[in-house]
């Protein structure tokens, strides 16, 4: 699998080298989602984030976060054979305060956060000099072994960090904006760029919440090494969720979909000419803030499923997402931490 894969991003390197300008799927590598809680319920989540994973869903739930919060996750996908891990760190500044004279409120709660993502293929065999004699030349004569002390090795990995600025606008409604940095490495071949995202949320009633996130809102440029360019078109995430009390909990049910501009017409749910919808919907279950259970369908079509566990300043959680072709590709498993520093001098608004 490790060699086909070496194949793949040879190919992919070689597409680099000789191409002008491509744009369509290039932003897939920052498509997959953070958090278990988020992925469980399908990644239905522009309008549920309201924790430090919001940086990465939509910038404007960060700022409803009221203490400090540091994220983790690790998982290993299609057979142990990508790595994806993701570290976030969110904290609250100022607060909302009503005007003595006037009366009115002032609204002055933000918060700040920042972000990082590696998506990586290590440990990649280079076998391009294993077939050439002494003066570099490749020799095509199959009764000659390869020289495998000439075999090197090489990874594949995309960065993306994410700096996040979100404020509370007025009683219902809040915005964000995420700055991020991009660098992509193949071997010898890199790429860099920077891109911005912009996010609302607005509270309907105190149950029903809706979301959207403009992601890559101006058109990501990354340019290698090579001259070679890649575009990310903008991807619109919308959002909804309502809050229902039963049964001694809270359950959740969350849809969403992801509105794409590349023509997507074979890859996609639906379009409607080049714009591509691909829906999320999910549910949760969350008994007395003890013990959650969450149950989704996401865009590419994969049951997921998932559940937490609320300790005092920690919240675990674990989510799995089922693939079709399971035999080939392996389901997915992932756990997350999210640590809250919930100590009085950290609120939001503490002297």
């Amino acid at each position: 699998m490790k060699f086909r894969c070496a194949v793949f991003l040879m190919m992919i390197a070689a597409s680099v080298s000789y191409s002008q300008t491509f744009g369509k799927y290039a932003g897939e590598f920052m498509t997959i989602g953070v958090g278990g809680r988020a992925l469980g319920v399908g990644s239905a989540y522009a309008a549920l984030a309201n924790d430090v994973t919001a940086s990465y869903w939509n910038p404007a739930g960060l700022a409803r976060i009221e203490y400090p919060q540091i994220a983790l996750s690790h998982d290993e996908r299609y057979g142990n054979l990508i790595n994806y891990d993701y570290a976030a760190f969110a904290f609250p500044s100022g607060k909302n305060t009503t005007n003595l004279e006037t009366q009115e409120k002032e609204f002055n709660a933000a918060s700040f956060g920042i972000s990082i993502i590696r998506l990586g293929v290590d440990g990649i065999p280079d076998t391009r000099k294993a077939w050439a004699d002494s003066n570099g030349n490749k020799v095509y004569d199959e009764n000659i072994r390869p020289d495998y002390n000439a075999i090197t090795f090489f990874n594949a990995s995309d960065w993306v960090a994410y700096f996040t600025y979100a404020k509370q606008s007025s009683e219902d409604l809040f915005y964000g904006a995420n700055v991020k940095l991009i660098r992509r490495n193949i071997g010898e071949f890199h790429g860099t760029g920077i891109g911005f995202d912009v996010g609302l949320q607005y509270l309907a009633t105190e149950r029903f919440v809706l979301g959207a996130n403009l992601q890559d809102a101006t058109t990501t440029l990354v340019s290698w090494n090579t001259g070679t360019n890649e575009l990310i078109s903008p991807t619109l995430k919308l959002g909804a969720a309502y809050v229902l009390e039963i049964f001694n909990g809270k359950l959740t049910p969350a849809v969403g979909t992801d509105v794409r501009f590349e023509n997507r017409r074979f890859s996609a749910v639906a379009n409607v000419g080049p714009i591509s919808f691909d829906p999320q919907v999910g549910i949760e279950f969350d008994y007395k803030n003890i013990v959650a259970v969450r149950a989704g369908y996401n865009d590419i079509g994969n049951l997921t499923l998932g559940a937490g566990i609320h300790l005092r300043k920690l919240d675990i959680d674990y989510s799995f997402a089922k693939f079709d072709a399971a035999d080939q590709l392996g389901n997915t498993h992932r756990i997350s931490l999210r640590l809250t520093i919930e100590e009085e001098k950290y609120r939001r608004g503490a002297e």
